[in-house]
């Protein structure tokens, strides 16, 4: 039986950087987690135990730390994920490929009684921005994102028609609460964009999609939601999306003599639908490495 080597990566995980701009007496923040790891010859430090071509993850982390200096900052998460990995590939003839990962997190100015304050901020909800970055060689892929976007329609959305069996107890509903938290990870044509517009038109989007559309299933939103941003964003080849059904039930008052006209809902946290998806386009370029070590997603 023979055995071998296959498949591997390395580096630094959840590397928390964070990087303020004092050009002007109004500063501003990024907030960042990095996750840098890296590809190549590493068959003798896995085999032998030799780390002549392993470079060490701590090198790794501050390499991290020292570009945010040298650059002057990190700019959009996706052109510093990119010269992370060009960095590391370009700098080290040991290194054939790079995976960055970079989650931002992001902070509001407080508001105060003369304005937005110069130096102090708040954070507001879950959403975290994304990015993934793969580079092998001169090819390059760019997968952005966000996570934990919560979103909720009060009404506007019905559930019914679904297939009956014995053990079917849920009922159909011509109106009900939609809930979800969205996590959305598309695929760019090509690497060179401007990332943070491209990201917050998206983001605009999917919003307005989920707000407009009448929902007959959430799959429905997904699907109207990956629709809009492909017919308006040529830059975007695929969205893929994961969507919790976070499910509100509508709570029985008549034992206390009420009635309850969709006023009145429990939260339920689990169990809950999970509804995942990809919207594409036909002529999408392919995917190549893109996708490699993006988890999470069909």
């Amino acid at each position: 039986m023979g055995i071998r080597l296959g498949d591997n990566q390395y580096g630094k995980a959840e590397v928390r950087l964070v990087h303020v701009n004092r050009d002007t007496d109004v500063h501003r923040i990024k907030d960042l987690n990095v996750t840098s790891q890296l590809q190549g010859d590493l068959e003798d430090v896995h085999t032998v135990g030799d780390n002549a071509k392993c470079l060490p993850t701590d090198t790794q982390k501050n390499t991290v730390y020292a570009k945010a200096r040298e650059w002057g900052g990190t700019g959009a998460i996706e052109d510093f994920a990119l010269r992370l990995a060009r960095h590391f590939v370009d700098e080290h003839e040991y290194v054939s490929g790079a995976r960055q990962e970079v989650q931002e997190y992001s902070w509001n100015r407080i508001n105060t009684a003369h304005g937005p304050h110069d130096h102090a901020f708040s954070r507001d909800g879950a959403e975290t921005r994304t990015t993934v970055i793969h580079k092998d060689g001169d090819r390059e892929w760019v997968v952005s994102g966000f996570e934990a976007l919560t979103v909720l329609k009060s009404t506007g959305s019905e559930f019914h028609g679904y297939p009956k069996t014995k053990y079917t107890t849920l009922p159909e509903t011509d109106d009900r609460i939609l809930a979800t938290d969205v996590t959305a990870r598309w695929r760019y044509i090509g690497v060179d964009h401007d990332y943070d517009k491209a990201y917050a038109a998206i983001r605009d989007l999917c919003l307005e999609a989920f707000a407009e559309t009448h929902s007959l299933a959430l799959q429905q939103t997904l699907y109207e939601m990956g629709k809009a941003v492909l017919e308006a964003r040529p830059e975007v080849a695929e969205i893929r999306f994961s969507m919790p059904n976070n499910h509100h039930f509508l709570v029985d008052l008549s034992p206390f003599g009420l009635d309850n006209p969709n006023e009145v809902f429990f939260a339920a946290d689990r169990p809950y639908g999970k509804i995942e998806a990809v919207v594409e386009r036909d002529d999408a370029p392919d995917a190549g490495d893109a996708w490699k070590n993006v988890p999470g997603f069909v």
